[in-house]
């Protein structure tokens, strides 16, 4: 098992004569990729050009669920499989991922039975592997489940039952997973080209985001996992490839707990676009969102309108009191979805959420589509096309029942209390802050759970390598409150700078690089 530290994954890579498995990206389908091709015993090396899950894979609505609009489309097969996988990430990463209770508000008459009919459905669906059930609710119990809920006209409710989880450390988890398997995973790592052999494609060209070192990984197959960058790694392959993704835009807001206090979560089933809108306690905020924006083209940073952040925060004004406004708002993120092009569709709403997987005919292996409650089976799929395109030994898929890293029994979980997503490694953290006590301390006062030994523990253990790695996905800093964290930048940088090496002026520079990733993710 190599150290997951990230000098000693780029040493592996360069010792290495040729992978099984070369896999480009680092979010949630990459990272899937890697579990599965290294559980099957595969050598596996991916390569990620910024941070793990730094794109969409750490910007999503937080939420492990099976779609209760697709039911509604009368999309069983995919809202079926969605389901299965949502209770086995929840058994195989407690740590990360846990039930959540949901609120439908009814306002009118129809609203109460027509939705309970809908989640008592959804139900049935999950089977064994149900979180709970579906209950109608009373005006005066839907109120002492949601305190906030806009009392006008308000007729009572549906409570059900669903998952939610953090998204970015699932990404780590993952990660450290493949690394566990004895996968070389190296971040800040960029494919630059595809390299092939008399038309067979055997290889990438990688450069090291660090020092701009450029070599060549040999493979016996490549696999494309680059969400809405998909295309464009296509086309290093095959120049005038086709585009099969038509991406779109989901934004969130994030609000102070006191807009949705308690543990109860709202699900709205129809807002005027046609989508559901969720606002869900995490992490001590609430989050609410989200929106289907259908955009040109991938962006690394892609940054909500000023429209979808109003659409936001009126439809919550809808359903909550006191209604949210610009003031209220800590945070604002959005992420790009990898939808499958359908020339026929009238809206991104409409396209399918599934994924796919093509092999070109010099055998680059592209997945792409679906999503994170899906990643393993899409992990899975995909590896079977790359074993099979590639000739490997055919070696079964054995990630249904695998523990993710950092895996605890549930019963030992507080998913309240400090170092709770770190499962198994949350004594290492804890010890850490007593070994030096300046470390325990929060690295601001309005980020009550991002504390210096996290940062410290993150550059160490984690392979953050910039402030932002630490701030935005080691810890969830950036999402949680965008001014506090550019306020906590120069301490934040401070720290990442002496567990890597580097100089002041390095620093300096990684705490303007938050101050302006801030300045984006503020209303």
């Amino acid at each position: 098992m190599i150290p997951f530290q990230r000098d000693a994954m780029r040493q592996s890579l360069a010792d290495a004569e040729t992978f099984d498995v070369a896999i480009v990206g680092g979010g949630a389908t990459g990272l899937g990729c890697a579990v599965d091709a290294a559980a099957r015993g595969y050598s596996v090396a991916l390569v990620e050009r910024d941070d793990f899950g730094a794109g969409t894979s750490s910007r999503s609505t937080k939420l492990v669920h099976g779609g209760v609009r697709y039911l509604a489309r009368g999309d069983v097969r995919l809202v079926r499989e969605a389901l299965r996988e949502r209770g086995r990430l929840l058994a195989n990463a407690p740590h990360v991922a846990h039930t959540r209770a949901f609120a439908v508000p009814a306002y009118s008459w129809w609203e109460k039975p027509y939705y309970g009919a809908g989640l008592f459905a959804y139900d049935r669906l999950a089977m064994s592997l149900g979180l709970g059930h579906t209950e109608l609710l009373s005006r005066d119990e839907y109120v002492a489940r949601v305190p906030t809920a806009r009392p006008d006209g308000l007729d009572g409710g549906v409570l059900y039952y669903d998952g939610q989880f953090d998204d970015a450390r699932l990404a780590l988890a993952l990660a450290r997973t493949a690394a566990d398997l004895g996968a070389v995973v190296l971040n800040h790592t960029a494919c630059v080209g595809i390299e092939a052999t008399g038309g067979r494609v055997d290889g990438l060209r990688v450069r090291d985001g660090e020092d701009g070192d450029e070599r060549s990984v040999r493979a016996k197959v490549v696999i494309n996992a680059t969400g809405v960058w998909a295309d464009e790694v296509r086309r290093l392959d095959k120049p005038d490839a086709r585009p099969m993704l038509e991406p779109s835009r989901g934004a969130h807001v994030v609000l102070d707990q006191s807009f949705l206090p308690g543990e109860t979560a709202v699900m709205v089933p129809k807002t005027d676009d046609g989508r559901v809108l969720f606002a869900i306690p995490w992490l001590g905020k609430t989050v609410v969102g989200t929106t289907d924006v259908p955009v040109d083209g991938p962006a690394a940073e892609p940054q909500p309108s000023d429209d979808e952040v109003d659409y936001i925060l009126e439809h919550a004004g809808r359903y909550l009191t006191p209604a949210p406004t610009r003031a209220d708002v800590r945070a604002v993120w959005a992420g790009l979805r990898p939808l499958i092009s359908d020339p026929d569709a009238d809206d991104t709403a409409a396209l399918s959420r599934e994924h796919v997987v093509t092999v070109s005919a010099s055998g680059l292996v592209t997945v792409t589509g679906g999503k994170w409650t899906t990643y393993r089976v899409m992990a899975e799929d995909a590896v079977d096309h790359a074993a099979q395109s590639a000739g490997l030994d055919d070696r079964p898929a054995d990630t249904a029942d695998l523990r993710l890293h950092g895996w605890l029994p549930d019963a030992l979980i507080d998913h309240g209390a400090p170092f709770a997503g770190y499962g198994s490694d949350a004594d290492g953290v804890r010890q850490l802050a007593e070994a030096e006590p300046e470390l325990a301390a929060p690295v601001h006062e309005r980020l009550p759970t991002v504390t210096g030994a996290e940062i410290v523990w993150a550059a160490r253990e984690e392979q953050a390598r910039t402030a932002v790695d630490a701030l935005a996905r080691r810890t969830r800093g950036l999402f949680l409150d965008a001014q506090a964290s550019a306020e906590a930048a120069p301490t934040v940088a401070g720290l990442v700078a002496r567990e890597t090496g580097r100089d002041p002026a390095w620093a300096e520079a990684q705490a303007e690089a938050v101050r302006q990733l801030a300045a984006g993710e503020a209303a």
